[in-house]
């Protein structure tokens, strides 16, 4: 099967999935890690400028967050249906749902940076204490937040490139980003010629135009055609069908993250200063993870759209095994080395001595964190949003937040148990949920 995009789709249905997950997963994963280096690379950078604005980081950080989950969730939703739509031989649908998720990512934006600009002292005052902290919190979010239009287009047409099996334009585009990025931070941050030291707003700056140099690569064949006016809310209500629980699930993340701050705030600004660190540097150690997660939605979308229940055990089963393997690096890494990670980006002794006892701990739940993190995305593919909700739900909300505050009552040493913790019970129920769900279609006859 051809798309309009002239790329072949037919190998989701005959390919060996090794060969499949091999083939179109490393440029996913490539791209994935340079997209991490947005954050790696300004927390180094920030964190030699001032520790205020390494703290001002880690607290827009779930803003960040905010703009991947209305992003990439929209885009999950327009990456679902159109492989459903190329699966049932529907390539003009599909460019239309493509030409909708552009329209939606216009919107979004806009309501965003408009509500950003009112809300943001108020977030800060919420998880800073110190008024440099909060200043620079301020200045960075407000950059971030009014130019994220980047941001949210490339995470639209990233997806719809997905969609069709070209995983290596969302790459070239990351890299490009990525790039821009990294080469404008140190002259922005702390000048450069006629170039002023701009400091923490020198950081969002370079963040913002790597955001726009990905979407200006991606807007080739990302675009789409819009529909008939008569026909959109039919799409709107497709791509948020498969995409609303992706959202939820982002969304939720941001919020947890922002309790758990407040929650260290109680402690100290150094507190929250290493969760910041340990959830950017999770991101690159979770890369392979996530590049399967994104890998594998089309995948399974089209095979379970064609009714291929046993090909889609098979998917699951080698995700679960390639994502346990590779997670074993970041296992390592977290329990043996962490002081080195930290020094990569702060010299504080206070948040050294908080992240040596917090990152072992917290390594001890990526294995566990694998099965509660691949599971809930079988489900979306599936077009089961409610239970890949239910999964996100229990594991950032119902189980992290309230173990993470009752350790908290003890000392903030303990407090970093809730995360294995809470990994295993997640994990161990979306394996039972998704062993029933596979007896269920099998029970339906498979092929």
């Amino acid at each position: 099967m051809k798309s309009k995009a002239g790329t072949d789709t037919e190998f989701f249905r005959t390919e060996k999935i090794p060969k499949i997950l091999l083939q179109i997963a490393p440029p996913v994963m490539l791209a994935q890690l340079i997209q991490a280096m947005y954050n790696i690379v300004d927390s180094f950078f920030v964190g030699k400028y001032s520790e205020s604005a390494l703290t001002a980081l880690s607290v827009i950080y779930p803003l960040q967050l905010i703009i991947i989950a209305l992003a990439v969730g929209t885009g999950v939703g327009v990456n679902t249906y159109m492989a459903r739509l190329y699966a049932q031989k529907m390539p003009g649908q599909a460019e239309e749902t493509a030409g909708t998720g552009t329209l939606l990512a216009l919107g979004t934006w806009f309501i965003f940076a408009i509500f950003s600009i009112f809300c943001m002292r108020p977030y800060v005052l919420t998880s800073a204490n110190t008024p440099e902290a909060i200043e620079s919190a301020v200045i960075y979010g407000q950059i971030v937040c009014i130019g994220s239009i980047g941001a949210f287009l490339e995470g639209n047409w990233t997806k719809v490139h997905q969609s069709r099996g070209n995983m290596h334009r969302p790459m070239v585009a990351q890299t490009v980003g990525a790039l821009t990025n990294i080469v404008l931070d140190p002259i922005l941050i702390f000048g450069l010629g006629p170039v002023p030291e701009l400091g923490v707003a020198g950081a969002a700056y370079a963040t913002v135009c790597g955001q726009v140099a990905a979407a200006v690569i991606t807007s080739f064949g990302g675009v789409g055609r819009l529909p008939e006016r008569t026909k959109m809310p039919l799409y709107i209500k497709q791509i948020y069908w498969f995409g609303y629980a992706s959202i939820i699930m982002q969304a939720l993340f941001t919020v947890y993250i922002v309790i758990l701050n407040a929650i260290l705030a109680g402690f100290s600004d150094s507190a929250v200063t290493v969760l910041g660190l340990y959830y950017k540097m999770q991101t690159f150690f979770f890369i392979p993870l996530m590049g399967l997660q994104t890998c594998i939605v089309p995948v399974l979308s089209f095979n379970y759209a064609t009714k291929s229940y046993a090909r889609c055990r098979e998917i699951m089963r080698d995700s679960y095994g390639f994502s346990c393997v590779f997670m074993l690096v970041g296992v390592i890494c977290f329990v043996f080395f962490p002081v080195q990670l930290l020094q990569v980006f702060s010299k504080s002794s206070e948040v050294i001595a908080i992240g040596k006892n917090a990152f072992p701990i917290i390594g001890a739940s990526f294995i566990p964190a694998v099965f509660s993190l691949m599971t809930p995305v079988f489900f979306q593919a599936i077009g089961n949003g409610k239970i890949s909700l239910f999964l996100s739900v229990m594991r950032q909300i119902c189980c992290l937040i309230p173990i993470f505050w009752l350790l908290s009552l003890i000392d903030l040493r303990f407090t970093w148990f809730a995360f294995p913790i809470s990994e295993v019970l997640v994990g161990v129920t979306g394996i039972v949920l998704y062993y029933k769900e596979i007896k269920r279609d099998f029970d339906k006859g498979a092929t």
